[in-house]
């Protein structure tokens, strides 16, 4: 130790008590070395010059930037807290069942839906009172999905705690079941049910299955024509008490279609072809490339590039990753896709408005994203495995989806911090990013999606697009994307990372009706309203003081885009010894209205006419094209001819001597 050094130095030493004992074999006794380490001030008085002086200016720097940086903080915390944002009270409540998992919308705004260990309850939105009913105790639905059939009709897709699929029908005063989508008779042999949603309109569904230890993903064809016109005889009867009564009802319902049955796709393994032919025939007509099943790479070799690879990548690679990622069960991802593209030049069926043509997918722990479409089915091959019409490839495993409101782009958020957003219709990427994120993303979702009066999505212009994408991490970084096309993209950091656990993000909401308004919902109950462009908190959402938020891990909440409100489960306080009845467990649904708060006035700004556009067909896309060429035909002529004339200025070479040759003014023009 540099004591010791010290002591064998004598030329160092500072002059001290004359009877200084020898040092030991062991360069010093145990009492010695107790007392420097008490008094650490004595070890630095012994320190010769200048180390001694080096020593103590080092340690006043130190000090005064631990001063400086709690200074800092503190005036931090101080401005924090004199910042006082303005409060959002709720503007009624209704009481809830006991453990009120879900919760649903209608998209006409008239009814709440809500899935509780009961069975199924309907709230009236303009009365907040409680008009139907379906009860079952062995029966507690843990996810809810909705859509309007037609005008006073609505499809409910509900999931219960033991993995059973149900569709539900309600028309005003009563609810029909339709369908239990996983029923069967042998328990071994039970399908468990995931995940099951709609499409707007109630034309197809999807729902991922899962089956001694296999998972799959099954899309429906609903025959809705057929439903309304047996909700409207079932109607004219009396048969009011059959729909509340769930053992008695004997109403049957038109079957349902399975039009496609995806299962997972197989991990890359060594080929067991002998030829290359093999792989020809394998392929048959060759209309899909990217995934790698069919290839001549045997194990050995597979094995051979994996080591090589991680021998030489080692310091940029995560074994802890790979194993989480192999450890983990997969799960399907799924977005339902509406027309459009290049679908109809395809030779493509003309399809209606609004009724989903097409679904991607990605599995979790897969690099490519699948698309299929809806329309086609195998004639010749009824049992036949369906493949994809398109293959998104991607660099890294993906984490998180979503798509734009006229499901135009989808963006990606991958392991590697890569953000892929793309164009479908052109079938290219859009924007790649990468983001300086010290952790893995968990969500990301499209912002800016406004309404218009008939409550359709309104896309930005279609040949010059700006897309806001809003990306958060599982440690709390939030970023907000401005992608456009090619590089003309830029990424802005709205938060910082945490140490707080509570002060996590556990839900993100976009509100359509409030531009660059975004619902944040955290661990630790809090509830507030972030403006995106600055990162700045524009409002909270309070709960009375007698309740908190339920379940703030994963909160119970539903956004009314019509009426601009949000509902949100709130569960009573209680005292450590107190154990709240099953009959009174005092949860209650809060309702915020954001139209009566006047601080949302200046978000609530239309888009501009001349960039807001609906999402459209291609006869109408086309149109579009043509007025926006006809309307910039004087800017492009200006901008050709100045373009010509530089051509002319920095092209043309004049040899010493000759004469400069006269300008001509053959410059082109554009016509249309």
């Amino acid at each position: 130790m540099c004591f010791r050094r010290c002591t064998r130095m004598h030329v160092y030493i500072r002059k001290g008590p004359t009877d200084i004992p020898e040092p030991s074999e062991k360069g010093g006794s145990d009492d010695e070395e107790d007392t420097y380490l008490k008094d650490p001030d004595l070890l630095r008085d012994q320190l010769p010059q200048p180390f001694r002086m080096i020593d103590k200016v080092l340690n006043r720097l130190v000090d005064r930037a631990w001063e400086i940086i709690s200074d800092r903080e503190a005036s931090r915390i101080a401005e924090q807290s004199k910042k006082k944002i303005p409060v959002l009270e709720a503007s009624g409540e209704v009481k809830l069942p006991w453990r009120t998992n879900c919760l649903s919308c209608s998209e006409d705004g008239k009814y709440v839906f809500m899935g509780h260990s009961h069975g199924l309850s309907i709230i009236c939105t303009s009365s907040l009172i409680c008009i139907s009913a379906w009860e079952d105790d062995s029966m507690e639905i843990t996810s809810l999905h909705s859509t309007c059939l037609a005008e006073m009709t609505y499809l409910l897709a509900t999931v219960d705690d033991m993995g059973v699929s149900r569709l539900f029908a309600y028309c005003p005063d009563s609810i029909y079941l339709i369908k239990i989508i996983n029923e069967t008779d042998d328990i071994s042999q039970r399908k468990i049910c995931k995940k099951l949603e709609l499409s707007k309109g109630g034309d197809n569904g999807a729902a991922v299955m899962e089956c001694n230890g296999m998972s799959w993903l099954e899309v429906y064809r609903f025959p809705k024509e057929s439903w309304l016109k047996e909700l409207e005889v079932m109607g004219g009867t009396s048969q009011k008490q059959v729909p509340h009564c769930p053992g008695a009802a004997d109403a049957k319902f038109s079957p349902i279609g399975v039009i496609l049955k995806i299962k997972q796709p197989k991990a890359l393994s060594g080929t067991s072809f002998k030829s290359p032919f093999e792989v020809l025939q394998r392929t048959e007509n060759g209309n899909v490339i990217g995934l790698g099943q069919n290839h001549m790479i045997t194990s050995h070799q597979w094995e051979d590039q994996d080591a090589v690879f991680k021998s030489v990548y080692k310091k940029y690679l995560s074994e802890n990753t790979y194993k989480e990622a192999e450890e983990r069960p997969s799960q399907c991802n799924f977005h339902l896709l509406l027309p459009g593209g290049l679908a109809p030049f395809l030779g493509e069926t003309k399809s209606r408005p609004g009724v989903p043509v097409a679904i991607c997918l990605w599995w979790s722990g897969s690099h490519n994203l699948l698309q299929y479409a809806l329309s086609k089915t195998a004639k010749d091959k009824p049992d036949a495995e369906p493949k994809p019409e398109f293959v998104w490839p991607n660099a890294h495993h993906i984490l998180c989806s979503a798509t734009s409101g006229c499901t135009k782009y989808i963006a990606l958020g991958l392991a590697d911090g890569l953000v892929t957003i793309w164009d479908r219709y052109l079938g290219i990427p859009w924007s790649v990013l990468a983001l300086s994120a010290d952790s893995v993303f968990n969500r990301i979702l499209f912002l800016d999606q406004s309404l218009d009066l008939e409550n359709t999505p309104v896309c930005q212009d279609p040949f010059h697009p700006k897309m806001n994408v809003l990306v958060t991490c599982k440690n709390g970084t939030c970023h907000l994307i401005t992608a456009g096309r090619g590089r003309n993209s830029n990424v802005t950091k709205l938060a910082e990372s945490s140490a707080d656990r509570g002060t996590l993000p556990t839900a993100v909401l976009s509100l359509r009706f409030l531009l660059k308004l975004v619902l944040f919902m955290y661990r630790n109950g809090g509830v507030v309203l972030r403006d995106v462009t600055d990162g700045s908190d524009v409002c909270g959402l309070a709960l009375p003081a007698s309740h908190f938020l339920g379940t703030p891990w994963n909160p119970v909440f539903e956004l009314d885009p019509i009426h601009q409100t949000l509902f949100v489960r709130g569960d009573r306080k209680t005292c450590p010894d107190e154990t709240p009845g099953r009959d009174d467990a005092g949860s209650l649904l809060f309702v915020f209205a954001f139209r009566e708060f006047s601080v949302m006035e200046r978000y609530r700004e239309a888009l501009p006419g001349s960039v807001a556009r609906r999402g459209c067909s291609l006869e109408e896309t086309c149109n579009l094209y043509l007025q926006e060429r006809a309307a910039s035909l004087e800017d492009r002529n200006k901008a050709m001819e100045e373009s010509w004339r530089r051509l002319q200025e920095r092209s043309a070479w004049v040899p010493p001597g000759s004469a400069k040759p006269a300008r001509t003014s053959n410059r082109p023009q554009i016509q249309g």
